[in-house]
């Protein structure tokens, strides 16, 4: 059967899609299985870091019903304004620019309740409608889960990258990041490595390293599936404070375990996505 002919307002808007994406070199679509795992804190953390170490970057931020990037670097209060029908993304020194749902909501409260297709909808535009201009990274937060928003994703971004798979090192939460990584494989799209988030907590007074969630439950998964394990964040204090004040802990502390695990992450993503 032959396909349906596209309209002409059909292939504008492919080719503003395919307009947009061509200025991106590298695309990277950060996944976790399940809520609560901490895949903004690392997505908000990889893009700074990869600004701070001179690369032009976007970060994407995809949870349209739970927009928490604008609070992690304190620019929820900020609006989005055009230049002609483009969107201008906020800017964050030294060279990254974020788009967010947050955003676009009257106020801090406000609901978003929409079904799937508006989600989807929501998501092109972000993709096609914003001023991203040239840029070496565009970190895309993904939603947890694997549903609609997951899979709008990958097909309109076909050329990202890959995945990395955020899981922390509880049994039920490396289960749910099995799921991600088999949604990916089924999706086509690249498995760049997994992120075993939360992996000990670091005390603040001696610097001691206790596995209060038990640890690595997410380098035997990525071992057992022959993926990249990309490496371990430990859980300190200073990680909520810094996301709370508006400052990832690449800049917040940058001579913390959790930093300098962020910058060994984002390295070995550079030499992957570099190789390709």
């Amino acid at each position: 059967m032959s396909k349906p002919m596209m309209s002409s307002e059909d292939i504008i808007s492919e080719t503003r899609l395919a307009d947009s994406l061509s200025r991106i070199r590298h695309t990277i679509i950060v996944m976790s299985g399940k809520g609560g795992v901490g895949k903004s804190t690392v997505s908000s953390n990889l893009a700074q870091a990869l600004s701070l170490k001179g690369y032009q970057t976007g970060l994407m931020d995809l949870d349209i019903t739970g927009p928490n990037i604008p609070k992690m670097f304190r620019i929820e209060d900020e609006k989005l304004y055009a230049e002609g029908d483009k969107l201008i993304p906020v800017s964050v020194p030294p060279s990254l620019s974020i788009m967010s749902m947050g955003f676009l909501l009257p106020d801090k409260d406000s609901a978003v309740m929409w079904r799937g297709p508006m989600k989807t909808g929501a998501i092109r535009q972000f993709i096609e409608d914003v001023e991203w201009g040239d840029l070496d990274y565009l970190i895309v937060d993904m939603p947890p889960g694997t549903g609609d928003e997951a899979l709008s994703i990958v097909q309109l971004i076909p050329k990202a990258d890959g995945a990395v798979i955020v899981t922390t090192p509880q049994d039920v939460a490396v289960l749910d990041s099995r799921k991600s990584i088999t949604f990916a494989s089924q999706s086509k799209l690249p498995i760049i490595g997994l992120i075993e988030n939360m992996s000990g907590f670091v005390c603040r007074h001696c610097g001691e390293l206790t596995d209060i969630f038990g640890s690595g439950g997410g380098e035997k998964t990525a071992e057992s599936l022959g993926i990249q394990f990309l490496g371990r964040v430990p859980l300190e204090p200073g990680v909520a404070i810094s996301g709370d004040s508006g400052m990832p802990m690449v800049i917040y502390d940058p001579d913390s375990k959790s930093a300098a695990a962020f910058n060994e992450i984002a390295d070995k993503i550079i030499k992957t996505a570099e190789r390709k």
